[in-house]
């Protein structure tokens, strides 16, 4: 189990995280959620005990992982699968953190059969494509057989047959009682392999719940409304307590209030309106919506 109280980090004046508290449980995916620049990585480095929180506290088990010798046993972990040796062979690499971690040799043929890499097994790694570094970062964290593992953004530079074997990896893992964190910016694929979503926006806690529980409560309803005056709409419903998005032009999606109630509103404000219409979002356009003003830098942004 992974526990996160209060867990802050500052960069002098920029907060990366900002007093977040989750719990990853065993036996389950969760995926770790947020746009680019919302505070994951940092986290997954403080858990692992890379980065030093300014307050709060993360644990692994009850204990801070700095604290754990022969790390690799008790947590696995791919956090950049380009932070590699170029000149290495992938059984050099994997034999190296198997001596550091009092790990049996036996286990590096074992974990690259997992991933597929025995027959380049030999190769240096440098010139391994994106897709077979992330199959060797997966053997990395695999090496120590641990009870907890953290993955960001595992399927980058990966084929579809290599995402569907992730997706069946994680599920194995999970099923075998196991503590995995998975981060990643992609609602869409996080639909087909989480149990659980925490989800984080410039360092801070927007969701922490399972699947299921975000599916119904976010993406059940929405309501595509089409104005000439999308400014005036948008002041009118907000006041309502609605919520609105604009998705370019005279489109906005708005989610909290019914079509009906819409309509009253439009037609009490003397706003016209072209088009209302009821539809079911899908969970990527609903993590877009709630993750908006948490965007870093948003595409047509003058800065």
């Amino acid at each position: 189990m992974i526990e996160s109280t209060r867990l802050t980090k500052r960069y002098g004046d920029t907060v990366a995280v900002d007093d977040l508290t989750f719990t990853v449980e065993p036996g389950r995916v969760t995926g770790f959620l947020g746009p680019n620049g919302a505070g994951k990585s940092t986290t997954l480095r403080m858990i692992l005990g890379l980065n030093a929180p300014t307050g709060g506290s993360v644990t692994v088990d009850g204990v801070p992982f700095a604290h754990r010798p022969r790390g690799l046993r008790h947590v696995g972990a791919l956090l950049d699968a380009q932070d590699v040796h170029g000149g290495r062979s992938a059984r050099a690499h994997l034999s190296a953190l198997a001596r550091g971690n009092g790990i049996p040799l036996s286990r590096v043929d074992e974990v690259l059969r997992e991933v597929g890499l025995t027959k380049a097994a030999a190769r240096r790694i440098g010139g391994y494509s994106l897709g077979m570094k992330q199959r060797l970062g997966i053997a990395g964290a695999l090496l120590g057989d641990p009870p907890v593992l953290l993955f960001d953004e595992p399927l980058n530079g990966l084929d579809p047959e290599g995402v569907l074997w992730v997706r069946g990896l994680f599920r194995r893992l999970a099923s075998e009682g196991r503590t995995l964190l998975v981060s990643s910016h992609m609602m869409a694929e996080m639909e087909h392999t989480a149990d659980r979503i925490v989800v984080i926006g410039r360092g801070r806690l927007i969701a922490d719940e399972s699947l299921a529980e975000f599916s119904a409560r976010h993406a059940s309803r929405g309501v595509r409304v089409h104005t000439p005056d999308p400014a005036a709409l948008e002041a009118v419903l907000v006041g309502e307590g609605g919520s609105v998005r604009r998705e370019g032009g005279p489109a906005v999606r708005v989610t909290g209030l019914t079509a009906a109630r819409i309509g009253e509103l439009a037609h009490r404000h003397r706003i016209v309106l072209h088009e209302l219409a009821t539809d079911a979002s899908s969970l990527e356009s609903v993590f877009l919506f709630l993750t908006t003003d948490s965007v870093e830098y948003p595409a047509g942004d003058p800065r």
